[in-house]
């Protein structure tokens, strides 16, 4: 006979893994909507985040010093964020791009950008090593991108597209950690 401190959920879900199993036990005496609730770091750790989003705008000064143009600084961070499912920088990058001058069908066929011809070699080379910056575990992989990206980009630009992705990845994780929510923009 199961122990009676065991919700039945737990209890009666031989399928579901031991994790979630421990999680829901832990869950059980803990008010479900407090543990839920999302601490916005960036709003608990302020001075930690004022140092961070002034690196980061160090990094648009080095992107625009190796010559990369707003438009592709902002392509980078919304394929990041797509790749890591930021909805809060989805948004706000989304509305960056636009207001930069992107074309909405390239944004709209971003994810898809290797099988377009709507974009530059030297922003496809950004975009794959952005992605490669993101997903590093596939070590060939990631040295193929990089040598294509030589072949296309200056050492400047190379390390800025990095600086670029590292700086969005970060970011990504402080909003999808903190579950920042994406609000509703109207046109003027």
């Amino acid at each position: 006979m199961p122990p009676c401190d065991v919700p039945a959920e737990v209890r009666d879900s031989e399928e579901r893994p031991a994790a979630a199993r421990r999680r829901a036990v832990l869950m059980s005496g803990v008010d479900r909507e407090q543990a839920q609730r999302r601490v916005f770091i960036d709003k608990q750790s302020p001075r930690a985040y004022r140092s961070f989003r002034e690196s980061a705008a160090v990094v648009r000064e080095v992107a625009a010093d190796a010559g990369l143009d707003r438009r592709l600084v902002e392509l980078i961070n919304l394929r990041v964020s797509q790749i890591n499912g930021c909805a809060y920088c989805l948004s706000t990058h989304t509305r960056a791009a636009l207001e930069a001058g992107e074309d909405v069908q390239r944004l709209g066929v971003l994810p898809g950008w290797r099988d377009t011809e709507l974009f530059s070699p030297r922003e496809r080379a950004s975009l794959a090593l952005a992605e490669a910056t993101t997903s590093p575990a596939d070590a060939a992989a990631q040295e193929e991108t990089y040598a294509s990206a030589r072949a296309v980009l200056t050492d400047d630009e190379i390390s800025a597209v990095i600086w670029v992705a590292i700086t969005i990845n970060a970011f990504n994780r402080v909003s999808i950690l903190s579950k920042h929510p994406v609000r509703a923009h109207h046109a003027p």
